[in-house]
């Protein structure tokens, strides 16, 4: 347990296979996935806007299994979920592959977001107990950029298959990633079971009901930043269509965001030990916000470019900040119903962004939507800022 590790004992690499290869392997299957999914829908007959369902449902599923997820941690032990939320999105992704209907493929897709929660709140429940409090935040923004990392190299991978083989054949690559980081699991030591064996199992309500204040405080805070990261996937590629950008130059311009996310990933966590939540928090909102006021201005590559690295420049140094701020705040017994509960603030928050969007776009306009956006952010940030440096003060004080 992280107790029994103290800071000059602990190093990174004593635990970076077990608790970051099974993400970078399972980010690498899905980020091939990802570009081609409404590709697949489509080829299977559906139209345009069922094929954005199907592609939705991948968040749908992580959100309604955000709680029952953290209920099974708490219930089997990280190890084990990890190796079933593996096996069991293995499985997803093979009839994905074989599907030959829409409907199948749809349903794939929900069992598969359903196993990415759980597979993430596993990640989280080990490193709380695998790393000391003094290097938290930085092991949780090494987990959160693995994903980052996965999921860049993961269509580059993907690209290169379809090049020589087939479009579906992503779907078999990302079903043998996921069951390689269900057997890369295994070796991890489950440090969570013996605290789990000596209290009593709680319930997923009561903990959230005990909880309440947190979650409709920092919790509100959690889903705010949520929405602000998942507004730049909604936002800017309609943006760029909107200046008349071509789909290459679209591309380039978020895998060098993506970089900047990556690059920023270490320097990002050593904030959080060394200087606290809130100073890296509120740039994540405030980055958006500052950046949608900014995108009407833009009308070339070069400019969005420039909006872009900037949005990325704060969701790079907020790497792992949610999962940071959700292993602060887990109480001892019922930790992994708490991460369900907290899992499930930011799923709100990722799911509610896209629709945001797409709501503003609809009810005035394209261009007036991030001027919306950006002062929702704005406001957001205050509310971040308030909640984070609250959370800071009694870190410290140990209340």
């Amino acid at each position: 347990m992280t107790t029994e590790t103290t800071p000059g004992e602990f190093r990174f690499r004593d635990i970076a296979v077990v608790a970051y290869a099974p993400s970078i392997v399972s980010a690498m299957g899905h980020g091939a996935v990802m570009p081609v999914l409404a590709l697949r829908a489509t080829d299977l007959g559906a139209d345009a806007s069922m094929a954005a369902f199907v592609v939705a449902l991948l968040g749908i599923g992580s959100l309604a299994t955000s709680l029952p997820a953290g209920s099974l941690v708490a219930r089997i032990g990280e190890r084990r979920t990890l190796m079933g939320a593996g096996a069991l999105d293995a499985v997803a992704m093979t009839v994905a592959f074989l599907s030959s209907s829409v409907a199948v493929l749809a349903v794939a897709v929900f069992v598969s977001g359903m196993s990415w929660t759980a597979f993430l709140i596993a990640r989280q429940g080990f490193l709380i107990d695998a790393t000391p409090l003094s290097h938290r935040a930085r092991a949780m923004a090494l987990l959160g950029g693995s994903f980052r990392i996965g999921v860049f190299v993961g269509p580059l991978l993907g690209a290169g298959l379809i090049h020589v083989f087939s479009l579906h054949v992503v779907f078999l690559f990302a079903a043998a990633m996921s069951l390689c980081s269900a057997v890369i699991g295994g070796w991890m030591p489950e440090l969570g079971r013996t605290r789990s064996r000596e209290h009593v199992h709680l319930s997923v309500r009561s903990v959230l009901w005990a909880y309440r204040r947190t979650f409709a405080t920092l919790g509100v805070a959690v889903v705010i930043i949520g929405i602000s990261r998942s507004v730049r996937i909604g936002l800017l590629p309609l943006w760029a269509d909107h200046i008349h950008l071509e789909a290459s130059v679209v591309s380039l311009l978020f895998a060098g965001a993506a970089l900047v996310d990556i690059a920023l990933t270490f320097p990002g966590g050593w904030l959080l030990d060394h200087k606290g939540r809130q100073i890296v928090a509120v740039p994540v909102v405030l980055s958006v916000g500052i950046g949608c006021l900014l995108l009407p201005l833009t009308d070339s590559a070069l400019t969005l470019g420039a909006v872009m690295a900037l949005i990325a420049i704060g969701n790079g140094l907020g790497s792992g900040i949610v999962m940071t701020l959700g292993a602060d705040a887990a109480p001892a017994d019922g930790r992994a119903q708490f991460l369900g509960g907290w899992r499930l603030c930011g799923d709100i928050g990722g799911t509610g962004g896209p629709l945001l969007v797409s709501g503003l776009a609809a009810v005035f306009s394209i261009a007036a939507a991030p001027v919306a956006l950006g002062v929702f952010s704005l406001a957001g940030a205050v509310w971040v800022g308030h909640w984070t440096g609250r959370a800071d003060r009694l870190r410290l004080t140990g209340h």
